[in-house]
């Protein structure tokens, strides 16, 4: 696939006003988030939630695509396969390709992502059941000298290879190199090693010959850690997570999309409107959301067919939400509003 065939699916992901939803919980996340609720996690069972949120009315108003795991990508709604379900409602299916984290030789606090061995032939399969898109995850966490040179470098050179391999098989790389929210670290310590992952990812990227206008960059905001005293306000957020993008990211790489990495719903929504309303940076800014949409919309439906309705209804105004965040126009008044009012704001 030529670079501007990967550009038209970028171009499509960024859509204004759009963002995606991270549906690719592994087997054992979304079996953990089920047995909370007292959901039995089967196929079956998995196959409902996920074509509940696929099949939410007017869903493609705010979401241009999913991140799908490898069972839902396999799996059909009413006899379509789920690709081309999706791309039927305006939205285009990607996959998840990494294999989950294992730890680092030594370590006991650092991870290195699985997901190589046997990566090209998986990609190319995925491409033939109708995947535009792909996603890595690596994962790095903050503390008293973490991470350290070896997991950065590690993890910087799979996040690489594989977006080439993803590039080659006509796939758009959507490269995550996740710096976990946990610990006591203030909101400027955050800053310093999202930049210093960032600049290994981006040379690596780079040395791997990866086309950056035909990727995005999925990365969390600046936040200081859960059990730090001095939380930071959605303006200091803002800014420090721009200040930081603007030294580590080149302008050639089209878009940025935020994960939420275990803030709750309102909390991000607010904190991407503060990032979006700047609006002076070279890249197209965008999320890519999984609890952070999904929660109310999982634990309203409780596994009950009955509650459908309300359940795409916490959806549709999740997504409504941020929709509204992304064009800078997300206040308190949106969590109440209906659709009535989007013309106004997003225009």
């Amino acid at each position: 696939m030529t670079s501007t065939a990967l550009q038209s699916t970028v171009a499509a992901l960024l859509a204004p006003h759009k963002g995606l939803l991270a549906a690719d919980e592994s087997l054992k996340t979304i079996g953990k988030r089920f047995a909370a609720l007292g959901i039995e996690s089967t196929e079956a069972s998995r196959r409902a939630y996920r074509t509940l949120l696929f099949t939410t009315p007017n869903l493609a108003e705010h979401v241009s695509g999913a991140i799908l795991f490898d069972e839902t990508l396999r799996q059909e709604i009413d006899g379509v396969p789920m690709p081309a379900a999706l791309a039927a409602k305006g939205i285009v299916a990607g996959i998840k390709v990494d294999r989950g984290t294992e730890p680092m030789p030594g370590s006991t606090t650092e991870t290195f992502t699985q997901g190589l061995d046997g990566l090209r032939a998986r990609l190319a399969e995925y491409a033939h059941l109708g995947a535009r898109f792909t996603k890595w995850r690596a994962v790095f966490r903050m503390g008293s000298g973490l991470p350290t040179s070896a997991c950065v470098e590690d993890n910087a050179n799979s996040l690489a290879l594989y977006a080439a391999l993803s590039q080659e098989a006509g796939l758009v790389p959507i490269v995550e190199p996740e710096v976990l929210m946990d610990g006591d670290h203030d909101l400027s310590n955050c800053e310093c090693v999202i930049g210093r992952v960032l600049n290994a990812v981006f040379a690596r990227l780079i040395r791997h010959r990866v086309t950056l206008e035909a990727m995005l960059l999925k990365t969390g905001m600046v936040l200081p850690g859960v059990g730090c005293q001095d939380q930071a306000t959605s303006a200091e957020i803002a800014r420090a997570t721009l200040r930081c993008l603007r030294r580590s990211v080149p302008v050639a790489v089209p878009g940025i999309v935020f994960l939420s990495g275990g803030q709750s719903e309102i909390a991000a929504t607010e904190r991407l409107n503060a990032i979006c309303g700047a609006r002076e940076v070279p890249w197209t800014l965008s999320f890519s959301f999984g609890r952070a949409l999904q929660n109310t919309a999982m634990d309203i439906w409780d596994g009950l067919e009955a509650n459908t309705i309300a359940a795409e209804a916490a959806l549709q105004h999740r997504a409504l939400c941020n929709g509204f965040a992304l064009a800078g126009a997300y206040s308190s008044e949106a969590e109440v509003v209906g659709h009535g009012m989007e013309a106004t704001a997003l225009s």
